[in-house]
């Protein structure tokens, strides 16, 4: 009887230590060209859950709750990342999910995560990605929508660019970014005078980059680029001849387009990033990711990492991890929280329909012998 009595105790002891593990799941690309931002994601993710579970677990409620990252690859591929989620929700039983990384990716997986209430925190650049019918959606990293008036302004002024050409993915992100971008550079007086779209499995741009260089362009333009197509395109142009300016004014990438292009090709391009060097906190945590990982961490990450603990302090908030109408909320009433980043807040409301977009700092940088060296600091609204 006391063996069927102790095994009975273990049983809901196991039972009980079953409840108190958190699953966040991470649909990230962690294969191919835009590797580089799904791993920066799921590092932060990881890097956040250290920081709680070192502590003894998440509070929420009177519990403490042990988290758990649950990742799988979506190859950067729409129908890879529905599967994923698929996985995640009717498997895995999560309610939270990091990710995707693409815009098609976060279109595609939106029903589902939408339909079964699950709180999503997605880096897909598409304005299609957040809205007032889109309640769960969430992204914690700015996007081109958000930082390319302010830079390019800055840009066109400073490096008296009048003709832009631009290599685009031919898929939503692509797309939504060019025309934001096309927008952006004739508002600030210059234009985007030649585009050129390609499949994401293509290697060989020397052909687009011929065509560009035949229109006379100032500068081209690598926004809405995986990294290491990005790392290409610098490569091929440079030995094409191409001597303009090189601008990436989104999706922080550097090390691995150095790492591509090489050192003398990325001299003098203009990037934007959403690190200063000189915050001590980015720098801690960039310590932290190259210590656990052995990478140079992606300017996306501490995006992430700062977003994963806002989506920890709206569970705290709420008091449940299973309500997630109620975490939701929390998460849209967090004001001027405290990240590496600086301080957050959420806006959107105007451009999206609902105010589930970060605003947050971010930079202008010149990259001089592999390195990003700040030239200018910029809010939403203006560059100085």
């Amino acid at each position: 009887m006391k063996k069927i009595l102790a095994l009975s105790a273990l049983c809901l002891a196991g039972s009980a230590f079953a409840q108190e593990e958190l699953k966040i799941g991470a649909i990230v690309t962690l294969s191919g060209a835009g590797a580089a931002w799904g791993q920066a994601m799921l590092y932060a993710t990881e890097l956040a859950a250290d920081d709680v579970n070192a502590k003894g677990g998440l509070d929420v409620g009177g519990k403490k709750y042990k988290v758990k990252v649950v990742p799988y690859d979506d190859k950067y591929q729409a129908g890879e990342a529905v599967t994923a989620a698929n996985r995640l929700v009717f498997e895995d039983k999560v309610k939270y999910v990091i990710g995707p990384v693409g815009s098609a990716g976060a279109l595609a997986v939106t029903p589902i995560v939408d339909k079964n209430k699950v709180v999503m925190l997605t880096l897909g650049f598409t304005d299609k990605a957040l809205g007032k019918d889109k309640p769960f959606n969430f992204r914690p990293n700015l996007t081109t929508m958000e930082t390319s008036q302010p830079q390019i302004d800055w840009i066109v002024k400073t490096k008296n660019i009048k003709k832009v050409g631009g290599l685009f993915p031919n898929d939503e992100t692509g797309q939504q970014i060019a025309q934001d971008l096309e927008k952006a550079y004739s508002k600030a007086g210059a234009q985007l005078n030649a585009k050129e779209f390609f499949e994401r499995e293509r290697v060989d741009m020397m052909p687009l980059i011929t065509r560009l260089m035949a229109k006379g362009v100032d500068a081209i333009e690598l926004d809405g680029n995986a990294p290491g197509t990005a790392g290409l395109i610098v490569k091929q142009a440079r030995e094409l001849g191409f001597k303009g300016f090189i601008i990436r004014s989104g999706g922080p990438a550097t090390p691995e387009i150095v790492n591509v292009a090489g050192v003398n090709s990325t001299n003098g391009m203009l990037v934007n990033t959403p690190v200063n060097p000189a915050n001590a906190d980015v720098k801690a945590y960039a310590d932290r990711y190259f210590t656990k990982y052995k990478k140079r961490m992606n300017g996306f990450s501490p995006a992430f990492y700062d977003g994963t603990h806002m989506l920890f302090q709206a569970m705290t908030t709420a008091g449940t991890v299973t309500d997630t109408d109620k975490v939701r909320v929390a998460l849209e009433n967090i004001k001027d929280f405290k990240g590496i980043l600086g301080t957050l807040n959420w806006t959107g409301q105007e451009v999206y329909g609902a105010a589930h977009q970060i605003s947050a700092p971010f930079y202008i940088a010149r990259v001089q012998d592999g390195q990003e060296v700040i030239e200018a600091t910029c809010s939403l609204t203006a560059c100085k």
